[in-house]
């Protein structure tokens, strides 16, 4: 082989060329040859043309004089460039002389391959003449020693990255096929099931030992089916047809069977009194379902790729009268060649709304279907030789109710009551209801309007606007350009990869199989009924009843409470293998994103809080477990998070034996993390925190663990040395009003009993909710039921009626206290109900549009009666009227208008944090990061905060609602404080 310094002696002369492109493409060869010693090398080849070849882009330049001796250029397709920059800067290529041609043939004769150049003498030398040399001559360049493990480990390198990307997409389309399926197929799979369960209990004559509702599901499957199936034959050949005949044929009736039975149950589920459902909502209910279902089975029938598993019918067959003479429509369209408005008129038939009257009729006759066939049979005492006692499971009655409390007014209205044995055991099997909208297993689709994002084919609409048509129409007229920020933002908190703590979901059904009642979970037991007196006291017997309805009462709160435990349990089970998800998000109508799916999601309780995490894990670093630290003792709660941070660093510190052992024995230990204000969260972060203190190495320790950032805007704007604490200085003076009222005399004034009563029970807690909500314009019923509850739950008041007095006293002390406190807040919300009852006045709904350009429209209209006649009985729907409520429209404009400022704020920061590389995930006026990265979300959501507020928002309000409506006239806007807001970017306590 021809050493590199041998070679560095020849030059070339101007003269020589090159080849063509096709011998460039060749220039650079690659392979390896072995060695006696065993060693590897790699080879360069440089091929060349004959002379006459015309110039080339060949890399080799020919083109040189003596005085500038030519170089290699960079091969443009190189994968190497950069080494043969290096040979370019280190070897240079002369004409040899013709000893060293000499020696250089000897060289090559030795060798096995090579490549061919013609080497022409060069012009300028003197001393010799052009050699005849070989007709075919050929260059080795040895390659240096470090280059074969360089290119070769960037080839590896190019080769496990190409093969990671192969495997990435392997599994997303993995993944989302099976997101498809769990969209699409999820009520066919309930089909199959009960069918397999229905041909298993036929073979062995012996009904199978199932779950409480799935035993009631398979007794009245069978039954309900052949019941629609019949219905469906009856509406096909009578000739009078039902309103619903179009739609009940549209899908199998084992399909639409399994959906009645579970919506219905799900409303059961839900805890209405009395074991009762309204009929009204039943039927709405099933009929959203079964259109629903019918759109995304219509769009499958379509789909090329969509295998069929069964024929219903003929097409023509299932055809009504309406659908025949639009096909004769489209037909005749076609015929006359206008193809354009033949499509737009499948276009709109196959995405027009069924509206409210079909859904209500179509679900009507199913509920009475259901209540024809579906029985249950109470439990036979072998002692006993009667007959079975086999009753209905649902019956139709009609109720009648007060309006509202304490009025005489009464209304009528029909309910469907199930069997006490139907809610027997239901709260204990709801795991095994069907549960659509389940977190994603993929991303889900990017907005790009009012229905266009969310799931992959489940109905998703970018607002929940409850049927305001108003606030519909206001959506679909706005561009997306418009509200281009707003979807991104619902992007941002949706690509937010989650995964279920296993370690807290072990300790959380631990604890449910036990009974509950522990760690803010309900009892799984009920209170027992009273016995009636023996005494035939009126007071006594009126004691009971009073204690009877109470107990009642609470048993319908826990089994609802158990049934919504069950189904967050029942998610979790499903997700808990999963290595990650992801929830879509959506609006309410002020603004305030919240996730699509129901149950288990980060906005809920304590327990699905504790249960998630982020799916990523970051390393803690330094700052990372301070906040850690801190988060842990935020969630301690109990006063410990009204400490500055050094304060909470240190009750952390003074409590790590007790943090050590909740992380290692949760439940037979000392269980010091029940005694936290939300225990499964700080479980979590007790295991998280554990972890890296028993590690050698802390700061590198993977967190999975969300950290909270709680704002507290109306007390820490200003840097301080701990956070301000309203709630306090609110109960203080709350105290000090009951102890001045209490001095009274009682004859005169009524509420000085009351306020000798309360004055022991006045501390921070009975008042926070009350001040959290005063920023958003609580009114003085919602103060009073606040306070109640808290009132409750203290015990100290049984008499109902004294309970009900304290409470009205004490919202209104509280009431008094906030505005004397937040007296600058109050105006500019006094200012805000004017400008609404101006608008309102004039029979207009407040509308507003939020600095991201989301359109806000008021819904508060009085509801128009709308009566339609069912096969069932007379059904009086609700829908949105041409009236506005104007009370309702002026109070409850101030807090909504806020709520879409807090919206748009989380929103901003939301767009922000990803923009900088952090995972992030929003609860309204609460944000979560990585412990490691809260430092920089801080610092972020401080400036969107100050870029939000230097926006004129009043300005930009008052002027908008002048262009609006030019001809009223609104207050002037309220004086402006001096407050600096560069200060907040200085505060530690403003979000903490």
């Amino acid at each position: 082989m021809a050493s590199a310094a041998s070679i560095s002696q020849i030059q070339y002369p101007p003269t020589c060329t090159t080849s063509t492109t096709t011998a460039t493409r060749k220039a650079l060869n690659i392979f390896n040859t072995k060695r006696d010693d065993g060693s590897s090398k790699i080879l360069h080849f440089l091929h060349s043309c004959s002379s006459s070849s015309s110039s080339s882009s060949f890399p080799v330049n020919l083109k040189s004089s003596s005085s500038n001796p030519t170089r290699l250029r960079p091969l443009q397709d190189s994968i190497q460039s950069n080494f043969m920059e290096n040979i370019e800067n280190s070897v240079d290529f002369h004409i040899p002389t013709c000893e060293q041609e000499q020696i250089f043939h000897q060289r090559v004769e030795n060798t096995e391959t090579c490549a061919d150049l013609v080497i022409p003498r060069s012009e300028n030398s003197t001393n010799h003449q052009l050699m005849c040399l070989e007709p075919r001559r050929r260059i080795f360049v040895q390659d240096p020693p470090w280059f074969s493990s360089i290119f070769l480990k960037g080839l590896y390198k190019r080769i496990k990255l190409q093969e990671y990307r192969e495997m990435k997409k392997r599994k997303f389309n993995l993944l989302r096929r099976r997101q498809v399926k769990q969209e699409t197929e999820a009520w066919e799979r309930m089909v199959d099931e009960y069918k397999e369960l229905e041909a298993k209990m036929i073979e062995k004559r012996l009904a199978p030992n199932l779950p409480h509702i799935k035993g009631l599901f398979l007794g009245w499957f069978g039954p309900l089916r052949e019941a629609i199936e019949r219905e469906q034959k009856m509406q096909r050949t009578k000739k009078q047809k039902a309103a619903y005949a179009p739609h009940i044929e549209l899908l199998p009736a084992d399909k639409v069977a399994v959906i009645v039975m579970h919506k219905m149950m799900g409303l059961v589920m839900a805890g209405h009194e009395d074991r009762c459902v309204q009929v009204v909502q039943a039927a709405v209910h099933i009929g959203m379902a079964i259109e629903q279902e019918i759109r995304i089975h219509s769009f499958l029938e379509k789909t090329k790729n969509y295998k069929r598993k069964k024929i219903i019918a003929d097409t023509e067959e299932v055809l009504s009268k309406e659908k025949e003479l639009l096909r004769k429509r489209v037909n005749s369209l076609i015929k006359s060649k206008r193809v354009m408005e033949a499509q737009k008129l499948l276009k709109n038939e196959e995405t027009k709304p069924w509206g409210r009257d079909t859904q209500a009729k179509l679900g009507s006759r199913l509920v009475e279907l259901l209540i024809e066939t579906a029985y249950v049979q109470h439990p036979v005492n072998p002692a006993d030789y009667s007959p079975p006692d086999v009753r209905p499971a649902f019956r139709h009655r009609f109720k009648t109710i007060l309006k509202h409390p304490g009025q005489k007014t009464t209304k009528r209205y029909g309910v469907v009551e199930c069997d006490p044995l139907v809610l027997a055991g239901l709260d204990r099997s709801a795991k095994h209801m069907l549960i659509p909208y389940v977190p994603m297993l993929v991303p889900p689709k990017k907005w790009k309007g009012y229905n266009k994002g969310g799931y992959l084919f489940l109905p998703s609409y970018v607002m929940r606007t409850h049927g305001s048509r108003k606030q519909q129409e206001a959506l679909k007229s706005v561009t997306g350009n418009c509200m281009k920020k707003v979807f991104e933002a619902l992007d941002t908190l949706g690509s937010t990869k989650w995964r279920v703590n296993k370690q807290v979901l072990s300790v959380l059904e631990s604890i449910w199989v036990s009974g509950g009642n522990i760690a803010g979970l309900v009892d799984r037991n009920d209170v027992p009924i009273p016995e009636k007196p023996l005494s035939e006291d009126m007071t006594e017997v009126q004691k009971w009843k009073w204690s009877v309805r109470k107990a009642k009462k609470i048993n319908q709160e826990r089994h609802s409470q158990r049934c919504d435990t069950e189904l967050k349990l029942s998610v979790a089970r499903r997700m808990k293998d999963e290595e990650g998800f992801y929830y879509p998000h959506n609006l309410d109508f002020r603004g305030r994103a919240y996730p699509m799916h129901p149950h288990l999601n980060h906005l809920s309780s304590d327990v699905c809080r504790g249960v998630l995490e982020f799916a990523e894990g970051r390393p803690l670093g330094k700052s990372g477990l301070r906040w850690l630290k801190i988060h842990l003792a935020n969630l301690f709660s109990g006063g410990v998070e009204k400490l500055s941070h050094d304060g909470r660093l240190a009750f952390v510190e003074n409590h790590l034996y007790e943090i050590f052992d909740s992380a290692e024995n949760p439940i037979n230990g000392s269980r010091w993390w029940l005694t936290a204000e939300d225990p499964f969260q700080c479980l979590a972060a007790c295991i998280n925190l554990s972890e890296a203190l028993k590690s050698s190495s802390p700061h590198s320790v993977i967190s999975h663990l969300p950290i909270h950032q709680l704002e507290a805007a109306a007390v820490n704007l200003v840097a301080g040395e701990k956070p301000a604490d309203v709630y306090s200085e609110i109960a203080v003076r709350v105290h000090e009003i009951m102890k001045r009222d209490s001095n009274k005399d009682p004859s005169k004034h009524p509420q000085a009993l009351l306020a000798k009563i309360l004055i022991d029970q006045v501390d921070r807690k009975l008042v926070k909710q009350t001040v959290m909500t005063s920023v958003y314009g609580v009114t003085f019923v919602g103060a009073r039921e606040q306070i109640k509850r808290r009132l409750e739950e203290k015990g100290h008041i049984t008499d109902d009626r004294q309970l009900f007095a304290a409470a009205c006293y004490a919202a209104k002390v509280t009431l008094t206290a906030l505005g004397e406190i937040f007296e600058a807040a109050r105006s500019i919300m006094g200012w805000l109900g004017d400008c609404a009852k101006v608008i309102a006045s004039e029979n207009q709904p407040v509308r507003w549009t939020t600095p991201l350009g989301l359109p806000v429209v008021q819904p508060y209209c009085k509801n128009e009666r709308h009566l339609i006649r069912t096969s069932l009985q007379v059904l009086a729907l609700q829908r949105e009227g041409k009236s506005v409520e104007i009370r309702k429209q002026r109070t409850a404009f101030p807090p909504n208008f806020v709520h879409s400022l807090d919206g748009s704020h989380m929103m901003m920061t939301a767009v922000a944090c990803r923009d900088a590389g952090l995972h992030f995930a929003g609860v309204h006026d609460s944000f979560w990061t990585h412990a490691c990265d809260v430092d920089e979300m801080n610092q972020i959501l401080r400036k969107k905060f100050v870029e939000l507020y230097n926006m004129p928002i009043l300005e930009n309000l008052l002027e908008s609602f002048q262009t609006s409506y030019p001809t009223l006239s609104f207050p002037p806007l309220p004086e402006r404080g001096n407050f600096d807001l560069e200060e907040v970017l200085e505060s530690p306590y403003f979000f903490n």
